[in-house]
């Protein structure tokens, strides 16, 4: 009965919040793979934020009656501001600088590994339970992801051939993923510190503030200015980043948040993992991609890995 009810718990939170996270997440992936490869990730990262910052604004005005979170805590104003630079100005702009390199659709793959990593960061900092399941949920989780970026090599040698294994896809592109995965994990995890009881949507807000003053920052060491203006004049670049920002930025990181509020850390990220197998008929039939077999099983892998952190 107790599993049931933490079941039904659970399928309540998906339904209501994560399931149209994940619909937000693989929308957000492929339109800024689309604008990111024209554009590059700096461009992307810097307008999809200010114009989620506008949103945020504008909404905030008329529902909470102020522009911006001015009855936030100093407490909430510093872990959020926190939360915003590392899970958007790190984590983003490795994740973005990805897809220059991979595509969204084994970027978002390797981003699976953010349950694990927040529900090892969030055992360490904030004492959630951390199980044998748990262990072996991140070991088919990783077993997944390397199922789809590895495939067998020849080695031909004057001795013979030799079997081995190697990477198929731009190891560095890998490992910008990677690095999202790690900032994005590491940024769920100082929200949920750091919002505490106060409105989601203010909590939102102060992270898109954080991270719309890092990338501003960072253009401007960049002098990088120039070729914003230009990515703005080009419509069809801004529409992908226009929808990107409606379904990330906006949507779905308050979806998100609304999640770990209500829950535990590592549950929330991983009823918000599901992305991995929804991007992959949009990535066949909009991108043309050619998905293999070993690679569908491989995301299911890590998804049926990821799924066993609530299972039970």
């Amino acid at each position: 009965m107790v599993a049931l009810q933490k079941f039904l718990m659970w399928a309540h939170i998906w339904g209501n919040n994560c399931g149209w996270n994940c619909f937000c997440w693989t929308a957000t992936a492929l339109s800024f793979q689309k604008a990111t490869v024209k554009v590059g990730s700096v461009s992307v990262n810097v307008l999809r934020l200010m114009i989620a910052f506008v949103i945020y604004a504008l909404i905030s005005r008329i529902v909470r009656g102020m522009f911006f979170p001015l009855d936030a805590s100093s407490h909430v104003w510093i872990w959020m501001t926190l939360s915003g630079l590392v899970g958007f100005v790190f984590g983003d702009f490795f994740l973005l600088k990805s897809f220059e390199h991979i595509s969204a659709r084994v970027s978002v793959l390797i981003m699976a590994l953010n349950p694990p990593m927040a529900a090892i960061i969030s055992w360490i900092a904030l004492g959630e339970t951390l199980s044998p399941k748990s262990l072996l949920a991140m070991a088919l989780t990783l077993g997944g992801i390397m199922l789809v970026i590895t495939q067998r090599s020849l080695n031909n040698d004057d001795t013979g051939t030799k079997n081995g294994f190697k990477i198929k896809y731009s190891l560095k592109g890998i490992l910008f993923a990677f690095g999202g995965a790690v900032g994005q994990a590491t940024g769920i995890v100082i929200s949920k510190y750091g919002m505490q009881d106060y409105n989601v949507f203010g909590a939102t807000q102060i992270r898109i503030i954080a991270g719309s003053i890092g990338f501003i920052l960072i253009v401007s060491l960049l002098k990088r200015w120039s070729h914003i203006y230009s990515t703005v004049m080009d419509k069809k670049t801004m529409i992908f980043i226009v929808i990107g920002a409606i379904f990330g930025p906006f949507i779905g990181v308050y979806m998100s948040l609304l999640a770990v509020k209500y829950t535990s850390v590592g549950i929330a990220s991983t009823l918000m993992s599901i992305t991995p197998i929804l991007i992959i008929p949009p990535a066949i039939f909009f991108l043309g991609e050619k998905v293999t077999l070993k690679e569908i099983i491989g995301a299911l892998i890590t998804v049926t890995g990821v799924a066993l952190f609530f299972v039970g």
